[in-house]
């Protein structure tokens, strides 16, 4: 089995699953692979768009309905309160939408969000923007890796297999780091 069919077979629900959780990586690599020809670039945003609100929506109904647990249960999140205690008193909507953008909060800050006195629709309408807006500048910017990558390479299809591999490689690292730093 080829590296294209690969994707071609795996890549959208992949790309579903991970824009669910943390989801930078694996889009990046969308974009990439969108740029390749892999995949249809449309889908990728949608995908992403769709499943990284849903996957922030998700979290602010559990920190709704269990945020206090949660900072309780896990330190570091308590730790990062304050600190984002204060950004949401300035600027409650624009903080909903970067939230998404901030190291180690991807999940926590919806979560977080979710215990604080914020309405349901603020929210989700701004975590509908922010997911649009994730979408298009992490897609977009795996996009132009593979514009970039393209125009180092030429048109050596036999390194294109191994570019996807080491960014997949640096993804997960990068993963790794954050996840040991959380804990």
């Amino acid at each position: 089995m080829s590296l294209s069919s690969l994707i071609e077979n795996h890549g959208y629900w992949l790309l579903a699953l991970g824009c669910l959780l943390e989801g930078e990586t694996i889009l990046l690599m969308a974009g990439f692979a969108a740029h390749r020809g892999y995949l249809d670039p449309l889908a990728v945003f949608v995908i992403a768009a769709v499943c990284g609100f849903a996957g922030d929506q998700f979290w602010f109904w559990l920190g709704r309905r269990h945020g206090a647990a949660a900072l309780a249960r896990w330190p570091s999140l308590g730790r990062q309160s304050q600190r984002l205690h204060q950004g949401l008193e300035r600027y409650q909507s624009w903080f909903i939408v970067g939230v998404r953008f901030a190291y180690g909060l991807r999940v926590a800050g919806p979560l977080w969000l979710g215990s604080m006195p914020i309405s349901w629709t603020r929210f989700t309408l701004f975590n509908a923007l922010g997911a649009l807006v994730w979408a298009g500048l992490i897609g977009g910017l795996g996009w132009f890796f593979g514009e970039a990558a393209q125009a180092m390479l030429g048109r050596m299809q036999h390194a294109e297999g191994w570019l996807l591999a080491g960014l997949g490689m640096a993804g997960a690292a990068w993963w790794l780091l954050r996840r040991r730093a959380r804990q």
